[in-house]
């Protein structure tokens, strides 16, 4: 996914995020709250951090939320945001170095599997021009879907990076795979993303 790689980052950014732009694409699924927590943790690492919602993801969490964490206004159906000279689902994707897909639903998953563009979030990844870090979140019996398995498969296949679903308690009060990936681990997946390539800002200077 995305363009070639540039020179990895330097030792002296390893503690810090700066000048690297994350987008973080929030669906809809109880999980959405542990994405404010990776919110915050990256931009406290300096990182500039950018929030896309699907409509579902704001039953769970609050645009407001993000909004306050991020400092930046929140993308939503690509009709509300932007101008005609200015795409915003193009754009943003154009000027990540990453996007974080937290949660990643079972319905999103099989839209990128089949290039599905139905809303602002689906029409951003299709258009993507950077790496795309999944994390699945589902009920255990939907990972298992045949389906899911085949999407899950082919995304992996396609270039995107799947962290996660960890087993554990589900929203559904049941055991089993389908937990979104902590906090920390999504944080670290990112880092190891972000710091693999020189941040595309730092190619326009």
């Amino acid at each position: 996914m995305g363009g070639d790689a540039a020179a990895p980052a330097s030792s002296g950014d390893s503690a810090r995020l700066v000048d690297y732009e994350l987008l973080i694409c929030v669906c809809g699924g109880i999980a959405a709250y542990k994405t404010a927590e990776v919110v915050s943790a990256l931009v406290q690492e300096g990182c500039g951090v950018s929030v896309a919602m699907t409509r579902n993801a704001t039953r769970f969490v609050g645009e407001i939320t993000f909004q306050a964490l991020s400092g930046r206004t929140v993308f939503g159906a690509p009709w509300k945001t932007g101008t005609q000279a200015d795409i915003a689902h193009l754009k943003l994707s154009q000027t990540a170095d990453l996007i974080l897909v937290a949660p990643a639903t079972a319905n999103m998953l099989g839209k990128l599997a089949n290039g599905i563009a139905d809303d602002g979030v689906s029409s951003l990844l299709i258009g993507a021009d950077c790496p795309v870090v999944l994390a699945p979140a589902m009920n255990a019996r939907m990972w298992k879907h045949p389906a899911v398995v085949r999407n899950a498969t082919f995304l992996r296949e396609a270039g995107f990076v799947l962290v996660g679903p960890g087993a554990g308690w589900l929203a559904c009060r049941e055991i089993g795979p389908g937990r979104m990936s902590e906090p920390e681990e999504l944080i670290a997946a990112v880092r190891e993303q972000l710091l693999s390539r020189a941040p595309k800002r730092r190619g326009e200077r």
